[in-house]
């Protein structure tokens, strides 16, 4: 999931990504295909990256192994970092047919009224009173929502949806923290999972 833009600067092709894959065990991705950390240079102060990775050839570091180059200065170089999230709910998943099973099902929204429920789902377990305030009922809805959480966008909680779609992808201007809309939509999918999957397991075992 993600978003990414090709453009020319003066380093010749720039590739800007904002790429996240969610998978279910990282460590064991990362054993299986070479990759490089990613360094954040937090005004001097060198810390590796939490999530972001290079798997192309870049300049390291000999004695932390990071990238040498901090990781928003490195896209600006052409450098394409892929952020690779665990996603414990894709555990639970035996082939890529149950997946797309789950993911086909139109969810039972009402779930998401009850606290119990909301409090044991990814991204929003803590924020139980803003997705009761807001009612989502569609995934761009539940998008949404996961974007209100962030301060950027927190202005948004009790507006009407059109006031909300109008607004909440926009990008700040004053550089506070926000959601964009791909990776809302991907979390927003995973919520969605782990309502189908609590459907399909009461049904089992009634």
């Amino acid at each position: 999931m993600g978003n990414n833009s090709i453009g020319t600067g003066r380093l010749g092709m720039i590739v800007n990504t904002d790429i996240d894959i969610d998978v279910a065990d990282r460590d064991k991705l990362l054993e299986l295909i070479p990759n490089t950390p990613a360094m954040i240079d937090d005004g001097g102060r060198i810390r590796k990256h939490n999530t972001g990775v290079y798997f192309h050839e870049v300049p390291i570091n000999p004695f932390n192994k990071l990238c040498t180059i901090d990781y928003k200065q490195a896209e600006e170089k052409g450098l394409f970092k892929l952020d690779i999230l665990n996603v414990s709910i894709y555990n639970n998943m035996h082939s890529d047919e149950e997946l797309d099973s789950l993911l086909a099902m139109e969810p039972m929204w009402e779930l998401l009224d009850h606290r119990e429920v909301v409090e044991n789902l990814f991204h929003i377990h803590n924020h139980y009173d803003i997705v009761k305030q807001m009612r989502p009922r569609s995934v761009e809805q539940l998008a949404a929502v996961l974007a209100i959480i962030r301060p950027a966008k927190r202005y948004l909680l009790g507006k009407d949806w059109d006031t909300v779609f109008a607004n909440v992808w926009t990008k700040p201007t004053d550089g506070t923290y926000y959601f964009k809309h791909a990776h809302a939509i991907a979390y927003a999918m995973a919520i969605v999972l782990q309502l189908n999957i609590l459907v399909r397991d009461s049904y089992s075992q009634g």
